[in-house]
């Protein structure tokens, strides 16, 4: 299952704030909660700042949340603890640990089988053969899971294509994955500076769901976590209500619109059909539906774009009532209406829809 998350640093932050931002987010179905202790420098850090990590800690596992906490070899040297012995962060609710850091792929395969069942998640951002290594040592793989960085300083976050080709590389090894996007309204994260806290750069001034949208319908990314805090209540409920494995465009209407055809563009379930165009995404089982009823033209004389979704009127006889999406400009066609577009920052999600692929669209709102 593929699962929401935020970030929280009980370092950073105020224990009542962190409690309501918590409970907001479980109240929109977040399930997995990230937090770092790299920021933590000597022992005595830790023993004035753990208080604070105990009590959101415990909160959030009340609440059933996935507790997952950031560490590297030198946060064990600073608590003096082996990497075999775990109750540390058992103690604190710890379900998972984060290694931003490797220690030397056996350590880690030896992890696994803690007794505690803590899940041993791996920074898969590198691009080298790390789990791979791990794999040969024959860990548990059911515990061996993989995250992304995220990246504060702006300009320094993975390239799509690097991000891609390293996120397949971990998929192809079965091992369950994350990544991160960034919120308008978060400020904190473990270090000073923060330009907000993606995963990949080209996320770091979209909206949150387009961020979220995009790493799903990559096909590379099981669970995605807010990077920095605290999100609005707002970007919480929009998250909160994506859905999680069918690509769900953001559609502006026309004014012209008839209540059939927002009903072919929203409510039907499109898939696109396996005989690809390049000029359009067909989605043709709307016209079988639809074939008693009647398509008056209109918006029908303008050039057609990239990412406007149209629907084919009576002029086209026995193709009346087909819902087609635009890949790239075309020349006016006067047996189509111009039903609706995609907005503006979505368009480049289009590319993600795949012969036999599935894909939903809702009102963005902002309607002509």
């Amino acid at each position: 299952m593929r699962k929401l998350g935020i970030s929280i640093y009980p370092s950073h932050q105020d224990l009542a704030k962190m409690k309501k931002y918590v409970s907001e987010a479980h109240k929109n179905g977040f399930t997995r909660i990230f937090s770092s202790l790299l920021e933590i420098s000597d022992i005595k850090n830790v023993d004035k700042s753990i208080k604070n990590y105990k009590l959101i800690f415990e909160y959030a596992n009340e609440l059933g949340f996935d507790i997952c906490l950031d560490v590297n070899p030198n946060i064990f040297n600073i608590l003096k603890i082996s990497p075999h012995d775990l109750s540390f962060f058992n103690d604190l609710h710890v379900k998972t640990l984060r290694l931003d850091l490797p220690f030397d792929s056996k350590t880690e395969s030896e992890m696994t089988y803690n007794k505690y069942g803590i899940n041993i998640e791996v920074n898969m951002s590198n691009g080298t053969k790390y789990i791979d290594n791990i794999l040969s040592y024959m860990p548990l793989k059911d515990r061996l899971i993989s995250c992304h960085n995220f990246y504060p300083q702006r300009n320094c976050g993975l390239d799509l294509d690097f991000f891609k080709r390293i996120s397949n590389d971990t998929k192809k090894l079965g091992i369950k994955t994350a990544a991160f996007v960034t919120s308008s309204n978060g400020v904190t994260g473990p270090w000073p500076i923060s330009d907000g806290l993606p995963t990949l750069e080209m996320h770091r001034d979209l909206p949150i769901t387009t961020q979220a949208k995009h790493l799903w319908a990559t096909g590379y990314i099981d669970d995605v976590i807010i990077g920095n805090a605290f999100a609005s209540d707002e970007e919480l409920r929009e998250l909160g209500k994506l859905n999680r494995y069918i690509l769900e465009l953001d559609v502006e209407f026309k004014p012209k619109t008839t209540k059939l055809e927002k009903e072919i563009v929203l409510d039907f379930d499109h898939f696109r059909r396996g005989d690809i165009s390049g000029q359009i995404v067909r989605s043709t089982m709307s016209r079988v539906f639809y074939k008693n009823s009647k398509f008056p033209a209109h918006d029908n004389k303008n050039l057609l774009k990239k990412g406007d979704l149209v629907v084919c009127n009576d002029d086209l006889k026995n193709y009346k009532g087909e819902f087609q999406l635009l890949l790239q400009s075309s020349e006016k066609d006067e047996r189509k209406n111009l039903v609706a577009k995609v907005v503006d920052e979505e368009k480049f999600l289009i590319d993600y829809i795949v012969p036999w692929s599935r894909f939903k669209f809702r009102n963005g709102g902002k309607n002509e």
